[in-house]
């Protein structure tokens, strides 16, 4: 069988599992990317195209289960802050410079001593299965054929193993600290051997806060494995489920005996970031989970010039939550961050052309990104800073 007809059959097995699409959509992935018509709809030849995230995000709807759409999309409680993510980004102006010789655009850059094509990683999210039968090891090749860094999830549907035997690039391993000290120690010592470069320790969801629209889907959602954590579970499930007890002593019991560069995952408060730099770590991830933690926080976007402010230079500053075009990575860069992460995004192209889709979504924000900066006047990632923004309404200045 050639790809398509192997990418069908293998459409349909997950269908049958009750993980897939609603309609069988054979995928013949190109750069931006493509998908064929919908089969039965009398248009099995025409390709959408798939020009932006949001283009992906309109073939994925039409193609995942309800419980995976629902899963991927929903935030906490009123969805407030996960809204906000998105509002504040398209609030912020930029100021366009012109005339600037722009033939060689560079957005190659280091992040813990890797060097990148592009500053644009991807985000640790759960459950790749409900987007794609070849989960996180599918995710993983997008991710080696866009040149990034994957952060795999501790509550990914294949093993951190699995994973990094299908990576052709970094892998770094988010983890979620439990109360069993011992598993936690056994995990990370997994996957520090299976390869992975670095540690990113999920700070902010010690308990899950009102997550109505996973609770709603939890009749119908797929039992999931989870081997990581060696365990099977739905999809979901609402609040309550787990209380993580974790802090900064749990923090330097980590930092004891881990081999690799910690990266502390969740600061929106300047004071975390600080005392987290004070406590060695390599990095920090300014985030609010996508808005799936509590809600009614700030936007990302909103408090990360505070933390690098305080921050200082002393560390990595990454940034995550509501990235959907390559202006949102150029206003992440130009506020401070080394890289920014996306998480939602991937899934789309996961879920719309495996590992293929991963990668084009990437290279479309890289593209826009690459645009962006010739029309800011800037060519390198070194020139971005603050002075991208208009600092008032009236633009005098």
């Amino acid at each position: 069988m050639d790809r398509r007809e192997v990418l069908k059959a293998s459409l349909a097995s997950a269908a049958a599992m009750g993980i897939a699409s609603k309609r069988a959509i054979a995928a013949e992935p190109g750069s931006p990317g493509g998908v064929e018509g919908q089969a039965g709809s009398g248009k099995d030849n025409q390709k959408p195209v798939l020009a932006s995230i949001y283009d992906y995000e309109s073939a994925a709807k039409a193609k995942l289960s309800v419980a995976a759409w629902e899963y991927f999309n929903s935030g906490s409680a009123d969805e407030i802050t996960m809204r906000r993510n998105r509002e504040t980004l398209d609030a912020l102006q930029l100021k366009p410079r012109v005339l600037v010789d722009a033939t060689k655009i560079d957005t190659s850059c280091a992040v813990l001593g890797y060097k990148l094509p592009h500053p644009i990683l991807l985000a640790p999210t759960s459950s790749h299965l409900l987007a794609h039968p070849d989960a996180e090891t599918a995710t993983a090749h997008g991710a080696g054929q866009a040149g990034t860094i994957m952060v795999a999830s501790t509550l990914s549907n294949r093993s951190i193993e699995d994973i990094c035997k299908a990576a052709s690039g970094p892998i770094w391993f988010q983890l979620y600290v439990e109360d069993d000290r011992e598993a936690v120690q056994a995990l990370i010592e997994r996957a520090e051997a299976a390869g992975c470069k670095a540690l990113c320790i999920t700070a902010d969801i010690p308990i899950p806060y009102a997550r109505d629209r996973e609770a709603h889907i939890r009749n119908v959602a797929p039992t999931l494995p989870f081997p990581n954590v060696g365990t099977e579970a739905k999809a979901g499930g609402g609040a309550g489920r787990t209380r993580r007890h974790f802090n900064w002593n749990d923090l330097a019991w980590i930092q004891s005996f881990a081999k690799t560069p910690i990266l502390l995952k969740g600061i929106l408060n300047p004071d975390d970031a600080d005392e987290a730099v004070k406590r060695g770590v390599a990095g920090i991830v300014v985030s609010n989970h996508g808005g799936r933690v509590l809600d009614t926080e700030p936007a990302t976007i909103e408090v990360l010039p505070a933390v690098v402010d305080r921050v200082a230079g002393r560390v990595p500053v990454l940034f995550d939550s509501g990235i959907r075009r390559g202006t949102d990575v150029l206003k992440g860069l130009g506020y401070g961050a080394s890289a920014v992460l996306i998480g939602r995004p991937y899934l789309y192209g996961l879920g719309v052309a495996g590992a293929d889709g991963v990668r084009d979504v990437v290279n479309i924000l890289r593209t826009e990104l690459e645009a962006a900066m010739a029309m800011t006047g800037r060519t390198r990632l070194a020139e971005i800073d603050r002075s991208i923004f208009w600092k008032s309404r009236d633009y005098s200045s």
